[in-house]
């Protein structure tokens, strides 16, 4: 990735640009243009905009002359719409009305969870062994509910993504949008988490008479089958001795693509950026998200505070504002314009303290975390419902 890619220095400033002076500026479109720029991944806390930012990245991109594929998890249908798909699923599909530039394009596709892990069984094993695991109903409430198969899952996806990828030249660029997890970066831990079950002590004990010679059906075995029957039913235990013998012969295959995964995630070619809201909270998690990821030696290419409130037009400040205010209060006029008057007052005063609020939360951010290049995106006055609200995010992040 070029240098101005990973320091994000520009000359240019956003619209909402209250950030402190040495604050570097995330350089969106220097970002996308960089053809050594193969991966980006959109991580952040739930409810900040992730998925759009995500396709509005994808969108400008593509429309610069990248070939595009953007993974979403559950978008909301709006979204969808958006992109002139009525129903993402998990294949990537062409979006249309994409304005390409020279060999640009758009695919999208969203995580199908079990139809991604129903892949990677068939793919791995023979058509009588996924056959026999598919229908299996441990593997099938594994692979539809256990926590962290979301996760795991889109990153099994992007690994697909990038082996097609590198194998057709279909796609110079995958734009991830990462699950809405309650610990901030789930999805870097779920392929660990969940090959640690499947080597666990349980799923061992599981495999020993399948395995094991008939030593080891010791009586301390015995009692520990006849517990687990009483609890669980020995229908329910049959079934997890069944899936486990058969999907021992994929385990090994599961730990070896989740540290692939995990080395494609720490390449030069991918960019994280982490979504915030100019909340407190958010950027708390913001802060941690940065941290894990310079621990974990992932690439960070910037943070984008979104949603963030428009400076009031005026040079009025808040306090002069509803001193203002109260003054009029007490008039009273026949055609109320005083009591108007003092209300958008009011308002502006609310305005430019929130304003304020947010720009100080940002500084203490970026105080803590200097060399975090930073975009702000300011809030639309209405919700993405089409390829013209995408564009206009996109642009928005690279002004």
């Amino acid at each position: 990735m070029s240098s101005t890619a990973r320091s994000g220095r520009s000359a240019r400033v956003g619209p909402l640009a209250a950030k402190p002076d040495r604050t570097p500026v995330l350089a969106v479109d220097a970002l996308l243009d960089d053809p050594g720029t193969h991966i980006i991944v959109c991580c952040g806390s739930g409810g900040v905009g992730k998925t759009t930012t995500s396709a509005a990245l994808a969108l400008r991109a593509a429309e610069r002359g990248r070939k595009v594929v953007v993974l979403t998890i559950d978008p909301a249908r709006r979204l969808a719409q958006a992109m002139g798909i009525e129903a993402l699923d998990n294949v990537p599909r062409p979006v249309p009305g994409v304005h390409e530039r020279g060999t640009g394009s758009l695919d999208a596709m969203m995580l199908d969870m079990k139809r991604t892990f129903d892949e990677v069984v068939e793919s791995q094993a023979t058509p009588e062994k996924a056959a026999q695991i598919l229908a299996n109903p441990f593997y099938q409430a594994l692979s539809s509910s256990f926590a962290g198969t979301q996760e795991y899952m889109a990153m099994e996806k992007l690994g697909q993504l990038h082996r097609d990828a590198l194998r057709t030249g279909r796609w110079d660029l995958i734009v991830v949008d990462t699950p809405p997890s309650r610990s901030a970066l789930d999805f870097l831990d779920a392929p660990e988490r969940l090959s640690s079950f499947l080597d666990g002590r349980f799923i061992r004990l599981m495999l020993a008479p399948a395995k094991g010679p008939a030593r080891l059906m010791t009586a301390g075995f015995g009692v520990v089958t006849n517990a687990l029957t009483k609890i669980l039913g020995a229908h329910v235990l049959r079934d997890m001795q069944t899936f486990v013998a058969a999907f021992d012969t994929l385990f090994g295959g599961f730990r070896a693509r989740a540290q692939k995964t995990f080395e494609l995630l720490q390449a030069p070619g991918t960019a994280f950026l982490v979504v915030a809201a100019p909340e407190p909270d958010a950027l708390r998690e913001a802060a941690y998200f940065v941290e894990r990821l310079n621990a974990d030696r992932m690439p960070l290419a910037g943070l984008v505070v979104n949603r963030a409130s428009r400076v009031p037009v005026g040079s009025m400040s808040g306090d002069q504002a509803m001193a203002a205010a109260e003054r009029l209060a007490g008039r009273t006029d026949p055609d109320g314009s005083s009591t108007i008057t003092a209300g958008l007052l009011r308002l502006h005063a609310e305005r430019t303290r929130i304003v304020a609020r947010e720009s100080r939360l940002r500084q203490r951010f970026a105080a803590a975390h200097p060399a975090v290049p930073t975009a702000v995106m300011p809030a639309l006055s209405t919700d993405v419902h089409d390829l013209d609200g995408l564009r206009l995010v996109g642009e928005l992040l690279a002004s």
